[in-house]
């Protein structure tokens, strides 16, 4: 892409961003939403209204609100306002329940919390849960009595907010998706988000280049980092942002090729979803110049069929909410349709990020050996929201985080991941990584989608099971099923048993919940091993 490159030297808060691209491209888009345009002059001017809104509510530096709603380009007018003014959002999942949502209120200590259309119907149930009943604003107009966001924000003075930020400031905190035990909320600060991207631009890395005629698809939920941190880059970046309320598959091919998209970021389930629309084979994609993708392993063959059908590049992203996302890429150059271990790979550390495989003792194994990935990265979080000691367990003296993933690194650096630590099953002391008999069972002919799990054995501790949903029409062949994976993997890896299911459930960000998979096998068990 050509264009000018962003001074990043000049970018070492959220607010920088704002006030620089309102300097160098005041009249270019920044957001579009349902047919509302917001240019980058006038997301400078809402930012700082929405700072001094906020200030003006009482609320002082390291205050936190809270959002809870589907995906808006108020959202993020509302995290860059409170970034400017030092007040820390937390967005949180509106498929949540309201005690869920409640507890992270609380958790959080939300002052305020700004709350979508979808909503706002619950706002009375989660404060019969609460001690302490923030302040409620309605992201859009309603029937509730609830102040409007809009009418709420231009009430306020203009003006840059009197509030002194650095780039160690927190400016986000995201709850982790909490599949086990209470989620936690990873604190993210000014120079976790912009450190690694001045870093990446540095490098140069063609697939990261960006022009001012980039548009940028997010769709996916911002409660989540997939959803806010990519939301967050094209910002930066100076793109057009086009803001998908939720993740709609037919809409998804609107936007490719009405809003000329040329980056957008999805998880795997998301794109198998859109690349098995009929309509898919029809859209025309010349402007999409790369989907990344990330938050989930993606079977080999679902590649090979994107590959086919977007025709773009393609970028694997592996990271977490506690890394700010992405500290490991897999480049278009290693996604070859016709196979290859690299294809296989997660990819290398982003510039800045560092990586370890370590032992259960902690220290560092050699290439080719598996262990827990750690990394070192300028995206590291500050820590979790007031939990010490659950912060200590995850990132050392030295930096290095634990991100609970098991993988090893090859001789030229890259990364390949074989699953969830916690999600490794032992079976007749062989250590089976879900995501590896996942990848063999996903190509059968008949099967949309496949989760593996360990369930109880008497004989082996743990065996193999393959829970799969069908394509339409397809037979329940456990023995068909069995023998294909067999044919692709050794054979104390393969499924024991197979059982089907209508589709497998999954959290906001696209992740199987294994947990709710593996409970109906464990229950009554006093121990979740075998």
């Amino acid at each position: 892409m050509s264009g000018p490159a962003v001074d990043f030297d000049r970018l070492t808060t959220l607010g920088d961003v704002a006030r620089y691209h309102h300097e160098v491209r005041p009249e270019a888009t920044a957001l579009v939403f349902e047919g509302r345009s917001t240019t980058f002059a006038q997301f400078d001017r809402h930012t700082d209204q929405v700072a001094n809104a906020l200030l003006a509510e009482g609320l002082v530096k390291g205050d936190r609100i809270a959002y809870v709603g589907k995906n808006s380009d108020h959202y993020f007018e509302l995290l860059f306002g409170a970034a400017k003014a030092g007040v820390v959002l937390a967005p949180i999942g509106w498929r949540l329940a309201p005690r869920e949502i409640a507890y992270i209120l609380g958790d959080a200590e939300a002052r305020m919390v700004f709350v979508g259309p979808e909503l706002l119907a619950h706002v009375r149930d989660v404060a019969v849960l609460m001690l302490d009943h923030p302040i409620v604003v309605a992201m859009e107009a309603n029937d509730y009595g609830h102040p409007v966001f809009e009418a709420w924000r231009d009430a306020a003075g203009g003006g840059p907010p009197d509030v002194a930020i650095t780039s160690a400031d927190v400016a986000v905190q995201l709850y982790t998706s909490g599949t086990t035990g209470r989620p936690k909320g990873a604190m993210l600060t000014h120079a976790n988000i912009l450190v690694p991207r001045r870093l990446a631009a540095q490098a140069d890395l063609d697939w990261n280049r960006w022009g001012p005629e980039d548009v940028s698809l997010v769709a996916m939920p911002v409660a989540h980092i997939g959803g806010t941190g990519w939301g967050v880059v094209g910002l930066i970046n100076g793109a057009k942002g086009v803001v998908a309320r939720e993740f709609d598959p037919t809409k998804v091919l609107d936007f490719i090729e009405k809003d000329r998209v040329s980056k957008m970021f999805m998880v795997p389930a998301a794109l198998q979803v859109v690349v098995r629309l009929p309509r898919a084979r029809q859209v025309d994609y010349s402007r999409l110049t790369h989907i990344l993708y990330g938050a989930a392993p993606i079977p080999l063959d679902l590649l090979r069929e994107c590959v086919a059908v977007f025709g773009c590049g393609f970028v694997q992203q592996y990271g977490m909410t506690e890394t700010t996302g992405t500290v490991v890429y897999l480049p278009p150059e290693d996604h070859d349709p016709d196979g290859g271990v690299r294809m296989r790979s997660a990819g290398l550390p982003m510039p800045g990020a560092e990586l370890r495989i370590l032992d259960e003792h902690g220290q560092a194994l050699p290439p080719g050996e598996v262990g827990e990935v750690a990394v070192r990265s300028p995206a590291n979080m500050a820590g979790y929201w007031k939990l010490p000691e659950a912060t200590a367990l995850a990132v050392d003296a030295d930096g290095w985080l634990r991100t609970g993933d098991a993988g090893y690194l090859d001789a030229d650096g890259y990364l390949f991941i074989h699953d969830r630590v916690k999600d490794m099953i032992i079976s007749g002391g062989e250590n089976i990584y879900p995501a590896e008999v996942e990848s063999a069972v996903y190509g059968h002919p008949h099967v949309a989608e496949v989760a593996v799990i360990g369930v109880p054995d008497d004989t082996w501790g743990e065996a193999v099971k393959a829970v799969v949903a069908l394509k339409p029409g397809a037979p329940e062949d456990p023995a068909d099923i069995i023998a294909f994976a067999k044919g692709r993997i050794a054979g104390f890896k393969a499924p024991k048993t197979v059982d089907f299911i209508g589709a497998l459930p999954r959290n906001a960000s696209g992740k199987i919940l294994r947990r709710e998979l593996r409970e109906p096998y464990w229950a009554g068990k006093s121990r979740r091993v075998n």
